[in-house]
């Protein structure tokens, strides 16, 4: 029997998503192991990837493709010694200089944010697009916008040069989740054939 972030990820995979990060703040190490594994199992069949919030050691226990981190989680390095080289590292940054720490530290792509304002959880004040602008031009590697993303919204990250954005309240609070998937990836989709048609 699926559990409820099964049954969200099954109806996100219907929806066009391939890229699903798996955050929880609140249940035990032994139940994130056991959810992500469960998940594991559904996003490979799908060929998709799966990133394991902060648990570098579940995210390796259960074959995800990468772990993401926070400023305060184990470094960089340290977490590549335990997921290994094969698999993405992410962190979580809040300005310019963390941002490119994180590159020069080996992070294989970063998060940025709070872009928007948020109440998912407690990053500090809202960085704004500008902020943005000027880390996606001071770091090669892929950067992910976080915080107060929405599909109305979506576009203005994208257009200061990030790689793509990260939404847990404008998906899984959505009446309808697979609609709400559906907008991001029509909102992802037309700005890449912008980028293409340039």
């Amino acid at each position: 029997m699926r559990g409820p972030a099964e049954q969200a990820a099954v109806l996100a995979l219907e929806a066009g998503c391939r890229l699903f990060q798996y955050r929880d703040k609140i249940n035990s190490r032994r139940t994130i192991y056991d959810t992500t594994m469960r998940l594991s199992g559904v996003l490979r069949r799908a060929g998709a990837v799966l990133i394991v919030n902060d648990h570098a050691d579940i995210a390796r226990a259960v074959d995800a493709d990468g772990v993401h981190l926070g400023q305060d989680d184990l470094p960089v390095a340290d977490a590549r010694k335990i997921i290994g080289a094969d698999r993405l590292i992410g962190l979580s940054t809040h300005d310019r200089e963390q941002a490119v720490a994180a590159e020069a530290g080996g992070a294989d792509y970063i998060g940025f944010g709070p872009l928007f304002p948020t109440g998912t959880k407690d990053a500090g004040p809202a960085r704004g697009t500008a902020d943005l602008a000027a880390v996606t031009a001071s770091v090669t590697v892929p950067v992910i916008a976080i915080g107060g993303i929405t599909a109305a919204n979506a576009a203005r990250a994208l257009s200061e040069g990030a790689a793509g954005v990260a939404v847990i309240s404008a998906v899984l609070g959505a009446a309808d989740l697979g609609q709400a998937v559906r907008q991001f990836v029509s909102v992802m989709q037309s700005k890449s054939k912008e980028k293409r048609d340039l």
